[in-house]
């Protein structure tokens, strides 16, 4: 609903549709968590939207993810979901890898820059004309692509592309070859499909290497399934079934990446050794989406911080309950402290109405508290990330550019 239709229609609109459930805990403000970071924020904060990340809370999702990977695997860090080069810099470091998965051609000359120790495996198959807009725009020597980019490739007429490509620059690219484990979203399905395409790279090794697969499997995730589970066998059965023939073609797996899994659903393969590569980037910092199964022991770690502009004590159509207008609310979010909030009236880019139930005591430039729903688009929309550590601000960490 927006300001307009609530302003006409206010006063015909159901009562029941606003009144605080009774099955919700009715608190009186915030807890007390978020009443420290509520006052932290009033005496130090700019006083408008911004996104904090608890150090803390994230580096116990770090290590968390890092053992469930374990030392013979390598952890893959999802650029797309953590895009801030000081934050990917903190989650390679305690996590003690250089292996970075992105899907954004801008991003992929940033990481170039920021990186030039990486190595980078594009999460999606790219056109070709972003490719070489990567080539023609990158300005440092010391990152190596030929070395340390792995290029998706998901059809033989893609890899035709980037095989004239590399032919156009004399160049050589590592193709990293996506592989359909059930998910149905394009990738070569069987080894038949895939067959032709690894004949034209080993046809052509002056221009293209083969680097390796990658399976993604998503459809896993509402499973709440185990490593014996049909459909987690169905995925590695698959899996194995194109790494067998790569083996076939003399090319030796273990020299490959061999990538799958999500933050959903990576810590399945704990005991596994079909893949050797596995990505995960939201399990980092737990927006609400991955509220899931295999992540129930991660905390969440990133907030929107909002301030309170007005408040009223009581709404528009029951005096028992108190409405807020909060400094913009146009987010993908939702509310997480005070608890006993009620449905957003409307949202608005520029002031928002929440209502609450009237024994809410929290005031003007008090922060309401939000928990976006995914974080790879919305930590893009708050200017730098402001890190929070014991109890304490930090630092504000810069955020990529959409554009390059």
């Amino acid at each position: 609903m927006d300001r307009r239709t609530f302003l006409q229609n206010g006063a015909v609109l159901s009562a029941g549709n606003l009144l605080w459930s009774s099955t919700t805990h009715a608190s009186t403000g915030h807890d007390a968590y978020f009443a420290k970071l509520n006052d932290l924020l009033k005496a130090q904060g700019p006083g408008r939207p911004l996104m904090l990340l608890d150090t803390e809370r994230m580096n116990k999702n770090i290590d968390a993810l890092t053992t469930s990977v374990g030392s013979e695997k390598t952890y893959r860090i999802v650029v797309k979901s953590l895009p801030s080069v000081p934050l990917l810099d903190h989650v390679a470091q305690r996590a003690k890898t250089q292996s970075l998965m992105v899907f954004h051609q801008p991003f992929i000359n940033a990481i170039a820059e920021a990186f030039p120790k990486s190595n980078t495996l594009l999460g999606k198959p790219m056109p070709v004309r972003a490719a070489e807009t990567f080539y023609r725009t990158r300005t440092t020597n010391a990152f190596n692509p030929e070395h340390q980019v792995e290029w998706l490739i998901d059809t033989r007429e893609r890899l035709d592309q980037y095989l004239q490509l590399a032919k156009t620059f004399g160049i050589r690219l590592r193709c990293n070859f996506e592989i359909d484990v059930g998910l149905r979203r394009g990738g070569f399905p069987n080894p038949e499909a895939l067959a032709g395409a690894l004949d034209m790279a080993l046809a052509n090794p002056g221009h293209l290497t083969v680097s390796g697969l990658m399976g993604y499997e998503p459809h896993l995730t509402g499973l709440k399934a185990e490593l014996n589970h049909p459909a987690v066998q169905d995925v590695l059965k698959r899996y194995r079934t194109q790494v067998e023939l790569l083996s076939s073609r003399g090319i030796n797996p273990e020299k490959l990446t061999l990538n799958g899994a999500g933050s959903h659903t990576l810590k399945i393969y704990e005991k596994d050794r079909t893949m050797n590569d596995l990505s995960a980037g939201s399990g980092v910092v737990m927006p609400t989406d991955f509220d899931t199964h295999h992540l129930s022991a991660h905390r969440p770690a990133l907030f929107i911080a909002a301030p309170i502009l007005k408040r009223y004590d009581r709404s528009p159509l029951n005096p028992d309950q108190r409405l807020y207008y909060i400094y913009v609310c146009k987010w993908k979010a939702k509310v997480t402290s005070p608890t006993d909030v009620g449905d957003t009236l409307y949202e608005s880019t520029n002031q928002s109405p929440i209502i609450t139930s009237g024994k809410n005591t929290l005031d003007v430039d008090d922060y309401m508290f939000f928990r976006p729903t995914q974080s790879e688009f919305v930590m893009l929309q708050f200017g730098d990330l402001l890190t929070i550590t014991d109890g304490q601000i930090d630092n504000y960490w810069p955020v990529f550019q959409q554009t390059g």
